[in-house]
């Protein structure tokens, strides 16, 4: 049986661990050729060595997705290596919260750099290689639908307290894949977008809840309190937050053939929370 996303080459920030990780396995297991992308050279080489043991194919591109050559290094490698460029998720953030009253323009312009300013860097230099692709294409006879699927939170989309810059970094990715949807897709180029729930990460499951990661030269505080995780997760309908092969199932899902004719669409994987 041929593999639904043979030959298909994909890029994934953020993808050396967590749900990142979890979409370039599962992209892998359907055949496509991954671009991996972490801030660290050890776990994007672990995924990149994970996917080639099981038969795949993958190369890194490490580094943060926020650097001004980052975009460029990115969409050029998955040219370089695999001759091609199918998929875009642009996955890779975290959060670093606060009320508004002690949010500081540094923790502002951090959401906004990594969860809207670097997908959009990350687009528009596709753009041109996916143009060029699309019209060889389109002279050849051939129609080739290609997927971007941005990542974006129940927080984006409903907002929430102590979030206000990554409610409003992921508000506007929404924005930005409905805008992308009717731009990209006389190049038949479907845009779409996850808003995830609870899913259960490094970033969100530690021991105490007071750990945290050094990300662009940042300690950030990470980790949900163990108290707080039991009442959110007694707020949605299935009863738990969800796991990041879940989170990766749904990315999936807007990156098969099925999902051709779908476009400009938020699609919500929260376990059917509806509000926070």
């Amino acid at each position: 049986m041929t593999r639904k996303l043979e030959g298909k080459v994909a890029l994934i920030t953020g993808s050396g661990r967590g749900i990142g990780r979890a979409i370039a396995m599962k992209l892998a297991s359907e055949g496509a050729r991954i671009v991996v992308n972490d801030l660290d050279t050890e776990p994007a080489q672990e995924t990149v060595q994970a996917i080639v043991a099981a038969g795949g194919q993958a190369v890194a591109c490490v580094g943060s997705v926020t650097a001004p050559d980052f975009a460029e290094r990115f969409i050029g490698t998955a040219v370089s290596e695999f001759k091609g460029l199918d998929i875009i998720i642009n996955n890779a953030g975290y959060t670093w919260d606060n009320v508004i009253q002690k949010m500081t323009d540094e923790q502002w312009y951090a959401m906004l750099d990594c969860h809207l300013t670097a997908p959009f860097r990350i687009l528009r230099a596709a753009q041109p290689v996916i143009r060029a692709l699309s019209k060889a294409e389109t002279e050849a006879g051939q129609r080739v639908v290609r997927k971007v699927v941005n990542i974006s939170s129940v927080a984006g989309v409903f907002g929430n307290a102590g979030q206000a810059n990554y409610s409003a970094a992921k508000a506007g990715i929404v924005g930005m894949t409905q805008t992308l949807a009717k731009e990209w897709g006389r190049m038949n180029v479907a845009v779409n977008c996850v808003a995830f729930g609870l899913i259960k990460t490094r970033l969100t499951v530690t021991a105490d809840g007071a750990a945290s990661a050094h990300i662009d030269g940042r300690d950030i505080k990470v980790g949900v309190n163990p108290d707080l995780m039991a009442t959110m997760e007694r707020s949605i309908p299935l009863g738990r937050g969800g796991t990041p092969e879940e989170a990766a199932g749904a990315v999936y899902l807007l990156c098969t053939p099925e999902s051709d004719y779908i476009s400009g669409q938020t699609l919500m994987c929260t376990g059917g929370l509806t509000g926070i």
